[in-house]
């Protein structure tokens, strides 16, 4: 598993394989979650638990190429003040379904640009989310942030909210390859943003940078990881860039003939990671690094690890509600998306009604294959008598489904003191595992690029 030839011959550089920041993914939704259906899971939500919340803005200044992200563009702030009106709006509605005692033990702005909110409109929809909800005590309030769509006046109204954790994209600090993904964002913009936010008390700041992209080069995500880290980001996320053109349209403005080979992007993405490592970060799962204090580093060193539709996480909750449209809400019971097209869900938000579309209703396998993906993509390792004690499967089934899934793997995975196992050589294969025990996977489709 030490060379790139065995990599190829295992199929690493033809696999198009899902994120799995959920199980089932996104595709395999169906129609069968109903706005009713939201509404029963909201209420069936346990007294006095705590929650998690995600809030999507799907708007920003001005689209980049490279972002595959339901967002849309505006050069006014009227689209965004309404669509704020109907956050509110849906925040009231679940508010109405939630029970007595809820807190939320994460509040998660996304987008889109959260940050191109004027201050009063920051002000009056964190005000209208903690009417809903309180923040639990040591919950955590993280934002992200365009360092191009943020100033004094926005980053004191979300600090005096109780944000306590930001999220800067940087994507790459190449000025050629940002021309060529159509994201502009120079490193004394970056490192001003985060100075003011560290000078407004917010001490936690993640970061996210991108290999893969168009005329990157060893040499340059090198400068561009080393200028990162000049920043001291508290964790950092190494995402692969995904060119699908057919899926977002906005992405055929990048050449293709300019992307690195799918060999060449595992050198890439070593080449950083090689940097992360170096400067003492611990690595985090398939993609991300953080540092010792971090959240995400506690979690891993306890076993506590999770994965959602952000990413590592080290949130606990049951239950990840979602406003906003597209957001995807996570329950015991399954999966709640929302109306994609904000005029959908707007009509939805205005008539009353949550504006629910789509979903997955758990069944049969599905928990305990999520719970053995999950633990891969966080462990590397599947605890069989974790798995035996919390589903209803018996220790032979569960051999088998290893077994099986060994076969596909021939000399790559292990069992370790009654675990599978993926070495540390095999790393770059998890997803590729994880896929292994998707049942809703069968046929293997291509739902998202490889690394």
């Amino acid at each position: 598993m030490e060379t790139e030839k065995q990599l190829a011959k295992l199929g690493l550089f033809d696999a198009k394989v899902p994120r799995y920041t959920s199980y089932p993914t996104a595709p395999h939704f169906n129609n069968d979650v109903t706005p009713d259906t939201y509404r029963r899971w909201i209420e069936a939500i346990p007294r006095g638990a705590q929650v998690s919340l995600y809030v999507h803005v799907p708007f920003c200044r001005r689209l980049c190429w490279f972002c595959a992200c339901r967002t849309q563009g505006t050069s006014t702030l009227s689209p965004v003040a309404a669509y704020v009106e109907t956050l509110k709006a849906e925040l009231s509605l679940l508010k109405k379904s939630l029970p007595e005692g809820v807190s939320l033990s994460r509040l998660h702005w996304g987008g889109g640009t959260p940050t191109l909110l004027a201050p009063d409109m920051m002000e009056d929809l964190a005000a209208n989310i903690f009417e809903v909800a309180p923040l639990a005590e040591g919950g955590e309030f993280s934002v992200e942030i365009d360092p191009n769509e943020i100033d004094d006046a926005r980053l004191s109204v979300l600090a005096q909210a109780g944000m306590n954790r930001a999220s800067i994209g940087v994507q790459d600090f190449d000025d050629d390859i940002q021309k060529t993904i159509g994201r502009i964002q120079g490193y004394d913009i970056t490192r001003d943003a985060v100075d003011m936010i560290r000078a407004h008390g917010v001490q936690s700041v993640n970061a996210d940078i991108l290999f893969g992209l168009p005329h990157q080069t060893q040499e340059r995500i090198t400068e561009s990881v080393q200028k990162l880290l000049s920043l001291s980001p508290d964790r950092v996320a190494l995402y692969g860039y995904a060119h699908v053109p057919w899926m977002a349209k906005r992405q055929q403005m990048i050449p293709s003939d300019a992307l690195p080979t799918p060999q060449e992007r595992l050198a890439l993405f070593e080449a950083a990671r090689n940097l992360f490592l170096w400067d003492n970060y611990d690595e985090i799962g398939i993609d991300h690094f953080a540092t010792k204090t971090d959240g995400l580093s506690v979690a891993q060193r306890a076993g506590t690890l999770r994965r959602n539709f952000q990413g590592y996480t080290d949130d606990t909750a049951d239950v990840l509600l979602a406003v906003g449209a597209s957001s995807i809400a996570r329950f015991p019971q399954g999966y709640a998306q929302n109306a994609p097209a904000t005029s959908a869900h707007t009509a939805a938000i205005r008539e009353g009604r949550f504006s629910t579309s789509r979903g997955h209703r758990f069944a049969g396998e599905d928990l305990m294959r999520g719970r053995i993906i999950e633990a891969l993509m966080c462990d590397f390792r599947v605890d069989a008598d974790e798995i035996v004690e919390t589903f209803d499967v018996s220790r032979a089934q569960l051999n088998e489904m290893f077994s099986n899934v060994m076969a596909q793997f021939p000399n790559v995975l292990a069992l370790e003191s009654n675990a599978l196992v993926i070495p540390v050589a095999a790393r770059p294969l998890t997803r590729m595992v994880a896929r292994a025990f998707d049942d809703y996977d069968m046929s293997k489709a291509q739902h998202s690029a490889a690394i």
